[in-house]
């Protein structure tokens, strides 16, 4: 049994996950750098303790010094939330051989699905659908190379095996600048995930970015919670999340999330996971498994219902899932707007210190936050520091309620991306949905950007 976990995180994460201990009776330790000392979820825990100075490096990084925190504070389990070392098998090793429970899934798993060429290849064997390319590392050889990419056809994409977070990739449109483009990709990405292994792969021009949330508990049972589409991104970073995708059946969500539940049991998967798509002309194809909590998990919750956090823990304590996949209900429709310390159209960084901060209400409404008036944001970590999330019967009623939650949202000191999300509420391609994941950049580099 676990009886107190240490959040090995920070800000609205590191609250939320809180939350769902406190609501299951279990104990809280907070980590935190010297910058966070007057987070909100360090206040609240039952223990806390500083792990280091602020760079992320020096402390949220650093997996020896979160373990001698478990050690010192008595911490049966370790809950990772996102970013950091959520999915970094070598921390989740050190945790179990620790003795700790990794509030999470299987090392190996977290491994295999890492490596994107290892995770494709245990994807085909499971039947789940990929883009089209080879399931293995991309040779150096210059004609070999030449060679893979006439058998998939051009345009193509190389990504960094290691890769994520819209890091480590190019686009190749013809053979002039294929080589060259492998070996910057290759080189980039030895130096930012330690792994110079890159891999190959069609590149579909005009897709929508739809994913499917699982969760498995590790005793051969595992379910979908559906999709939420994210094309509402700039550089590869999402910016607006909703469930259901406009205008994809539900006959086939449900056939390509129960391959995705096949398959975490198949790799002997536990815990919660997201399946990440590309759905193009009326298919998916898969591009990579995110295997922990994702930012977004509000979107799921509010159409079914259901804890993720939650059953993140009771499967880390070994119970099986609480529900079969026919009890999962859906219910209206959800949006959430990631709210970032930044200036809404130029998207530079904006800390400082929140002189008010008011969050809205009313039906529907829910706010996943840190911020408190008299909050420093901090610069060293991720603008990120508050989600808002909507939910209506339809999907206008929930855009009507997320633009009257964002206009009484109020955080004075600092600038923030609400504008943007107001303005692309409004725009007509959001608002007919099913737009791709170049909509917004479109509009952007168009002229299209903060009023006069």
């Amino acid at each position: 049994m676990i009886r107190r976990v240490l959040i090995a995180n920070r800000g609205e994460i590191a609250l939320r996950i809180q939350r769902a201990c406190r609501d299951m009776g279990l104990e809280s330790v907070a980590v935190f750098s010297e910058a966070d000392a007057d987070l909100r979820h360090v206040a609240l825990a039952d223990q806390s303790l500083c792990i280091g100075p602020p760079p992320a490096a020096k402390s949220y990084l650093d997996g020896r010094e979160i373990l001698l925190a478990a050690r010192l504070t008595g911490a049966d389990a370790i809950h990772p939330g996102y970013g950091f070392l959520s999915e970094n098998a070598g921390f989740a090793e050190m945790v179990e051989a620790a003795g700790l429970v990794f509030i999470g899934p299987p090392s190996a798993a977290i491994r295999t699905m890492g490596d994107k060429v290892a995770a494709k290849r245990a994807m085909i064997a499971a039947g789940v659908p990929c883009v089209p390319g080879p399931d293995s590392a991309l040779p150096e050889d210059a004609n070999a190379i030449r060679a893979v990419a006439a058998g998939i056809g051009y345009p193509l994409i190389i990504k960094a095996a290691g890769g994520g977070g819209g890091r480590g990739m190019r686009i190749v449109r013809s053979e002039v600048t294929l080589v060259e483009a492998a070996a910057m990709t290759r080189e980039e990405a030895g130096r930012a995930f330690g792994n110079r292994d890159i891999y190959i792969e069609k590149f579909l021009e005009f897709p929508r970015h739809v994913e499917i949330q699982v969760l498995a508990d590790g005793h051969g049972n595992a379910i979908h919670l559906g999709e939420r589409d994210c094309s509402a991104q700039r550089r590869h970073q999402k910016l607006i999340e909703e469930s259901p995708a406009p205008g994809i059946d539900r006959n086939v969500i449900d056939a390509i999330g129960s391959r995705c539940a096949e398959a975490c049991i198949a790799i002997g998967y536990r815990g919660a996971g997201t399946f990440e798509f590309l759905y193009e002309n009326g298919a998916f194809y898969f591009i990579e498994m995110n295997t922990r909590v994702q930012v977004e998990h509000p979107v799921t919750e509010m159409v079914t219902g259901i804890d993720i956090v939650r059953e993140q823990l009771r499967i880390a304590i070994g119970e099986r899932l609480s529900l079969a996949q026919e009890d999962v209900v859906f219910s209206g429709h959800a949006i959430e707007c990631r709210i970032n310390a930044e200036d809404a159209f130029r998207f530079t960084p904006s800390p400082g210190l929140v002189s008010q901060f008011v969050a809205p209400g009313g039906p529907g409404i829910r706010v996943d936050s840190h911020l408190y008036s008299g909050y420093r944001v901090p610069p060293h970590y991720d603008s990120l520091v508050a989600k808002i999330i909507a939910h209506g019967a339809t999907r206008k009623e929930a855009i009507a309620r997320m633009c009257r939650a964002l206009r009484e949202t109020t955080i004075e000191g600092i600038r923030t991306t609400i504008p943007l999300h107001l303005r692309m509420l409004d725009e007509p391609g959001f608002v007919a949905g099913g737009f791709d994941i170049h909509h917004l950049e479109r509009l952007l580099q168009g002229g299209w950007g903060a009023p006069s």
